[in-house]
């Protein structure tokens, strides 16, 4: 009975071993492809499974993250025949285990000859200047091409990018200089264009001060003529004033005439050489004398 037990409690311990080893689990973000007896049979997705022993077999492990490839750098020759190296980076997720299992050998080596062949085929149509500038084209388009090519393999290509582009080294030499003498040209039309609008302010400012200057003389003009005006006015309103107040008191012909006298006195106080007296004047100046010598004897008696 002894040796029995032993071999009893070695079959389950095997039994076990078996069972255990045949336990499987699948972490997240990950899948199985099972086979039974050599041909596909399921795919387990993340949890616990178990497979027969000896029939079933796990034929790859995928993993559902998404994955990037940093190809070496390629040879491409542009339109304009200048010759550069351009690398690759490519980001792809695999959608379809299956389909990735069996519907390519070695998945990646094929992506990157996939990429080194269709950025050959679109640097080739693009001249250096152009492929420098259009990262973005090449991108895109070696991102449509390997999207559609990778589908039958069960991958998702999300994004390709160019890494580096490395034209010759006397390309690089002519690129630095040709930056550098626009640069030049750049700093010389910015310190052209400072001077010129500095030029433009100073003649602005002239002519401003030119355009005050010539209101603060017309408004001084202004100003005198108006000063001037009413000075006239004023004139003019007190000779109107004396004649209404002469025509409001009804002076005789004498008092116009003395009046007048008057005014013949303060002429003769000037520089003229030759006066005309009218004749009712000098009657007037006739009489004023024999007033004067009447009371001259009255004085005397």
């Amino acid at each position: 009975m002894g040796p029995f037990f032993v071999f009893l409690g070695i079959i389950i311990l095997i039994v076990l071993i078996i069972v255990v080893s045949n336990v499987k689990v699948v972490p997240q973000a990950n899948a199985y492809v099972v086979e039974k007896l050599g041909a596909y049979h399921a795919t387990w997705s993340t949890g616990l499974h178990v497979k027969m022993p000896f029939i079933d077999r796990i034929a790859r492990k995928v993993s559902l993250k998404e994955q990037v490839v940093d190809f070496p750098p390629q040879q491409v020759i542009t339109k304009d025949n200048v010759t550069m190296q351009i690398d690759t980076v490519v980001y792809f997720q695999i959608t379809d285990p299956k389909l990735y299992t069996y519907g390519v050998e070695r998945p990646i080596a094929a992506i990157e000859n996939l990429t080194a062949t269709t950025l050959r085929n679109i640097v080739g149509e693009l001249e250096l200047d152009h492929t420098l500038t259009s990262r973005d084209v090449i991108n895109t388009k070696i991102k449509i091409i390997l999207d559609e090519a990778t589908d039958a393999w069960g991958i998702k290509v999300n994004r390709v990018e160019l890494k580096n582009i490395l034209p010759p080294r006397e390309i690089q030499d002519a690129m630095e200089k040709q930056m550098k003498a626009e640069r030049e040209r750049r700093a010389k039309i910015l310190d052209a264009e400072g001077e010129k609008q500095g030029q433009i302010l100073v003649a602005q400012g002239h002519k401003e001060a030119a355009i005050l200057q010539a209101d603060a003389i017309r408004e001084s003009k202004i100003r005198e003529a108006q000063g001037e005006a009413e000075a006239i006015l004023t004139v003019q309103k007190a000779y109107a004033d004396a004649l209404r107040m002469l025509n409001e008191a009804s002076p005789t012909d004498k008092v116009i005439q003395l009046k007048s006298l008057e005014a013949f006195e303060k002429a003769a106080n000037g520089k003229a050489t030759k006066i005309i007296i009218p004749s009712e004047i000098q009657n007037l100046a006739g009489l004023v004398t024999s007033v004067k010598e009447v009371a001259n004897t009255k004085t005397e008696n």
